[in-house]
């Protein structure tokens, strides 16, 4: 069985060896895959240096995380990746134990509950998480009440095979950029695959500072998030849901 971790980065010369130095402990022995979006600091250097094969984004817009994430599925099947795991690539506290929490339940034979995808779930600090508590959260529950329990549904924490990645990633709606996270979830939930959210603890990552400090960034980030989920919700002719919310 072979396991490919993907870092989606941008600008991440700070952190991104010390992730990769820190995946590779995992138990499953991964692969590194860095899909860098045209970083203008040193941070395709440091991932080469620690042995990371490091990808150039087919496209110079940015944002573009779901374009990332939709270049390293394809790298990785190249690979012959048989379980593809994506981490965050600005993670200050980032274990070894990541890879294998989320790993484990999908390779877990089916009569021990195998999912299909699992994401990680973690403590966040009292502000952190905007987008996710003011935008996603409320505005998916509405329009996919089978995923409105999730603690994170924009988690940058995701593992599943690479034959469901490839088969979610065919749609010609797969978004280029900050909605690809909720969009992934809704369309593996609206497919009846089986999901599960684990635990990972607390996670600390280098760009809440930066997000407190520009507004702009989450604004963006908070509007593809919401267009997203209205395109989802209309593609599955979930609109008249918000009739039936009691306000």
């Amino acid at each position: 069985m072979k396991v490919v971790v993907i870092f989606p980065a941008r600008n991440e010369a700070k952190t991104i060896a010390k992730c990769i130095e820190v995946a590779k402990q995992s138990k499953f022995k991964p692969e590194i895959l860095v899909i860098d979006g045209y970083s203008m600091d040193k941070t395709k250097e440091e991932a080469a240096s620690v042995g990371a094969t490091v990808i150039e984004q087919s496209t110079g817009i940015f944002p573009a995380k779901g374009r990332a994430i939709k270049d390293g599925i394809k790298a990785a099947i190249k690979k012959q990746a048989d379980i593809i795991v994506f981490l965050d690539a600005d993670i200050v506290n980032l274990t070894p134990e990541w890879v294998d929490l989320l790993v484990e339940p999908v390779i877990t034979p089916v009569a021990k509950k195998k999912c299909d995808m699992a994401r990680g779930y973690y403590r966040r600090a009292e502000y952190d998480g905007a987008v996710t508590k003011l935008v996603a959260k409320p505005l998916a529950g509405v329009f996919f009440p089978e995923i409105a329990l999730f603690n994170q549904p924009l988690s940058g924490e995701i593992c599943a095979t690479s034959e469901l990645f490839q088969t979610i990633i065919s749609s010609s709606d797969c978004p280029d950029g900050w909605g690809i996270d909720i969009w992934l979830l809704i369309e593996t939930a609206i497919r009846d695959y089986k999901i599960k959210e684990v635990y990972m603890g607390s996670k600390i990552h280098t760009s809440r500072q930066d997000y407190f400090q520009d507004v702009i960034k989450l604004a963006k980030m908070a509007e593809e998030v919401s267009l997203t989920i209205f395109k989802e919700a209309t593609k599955y002719k979930r609109i008249d849901n918000i009739y039936r919310c009691n306000l």
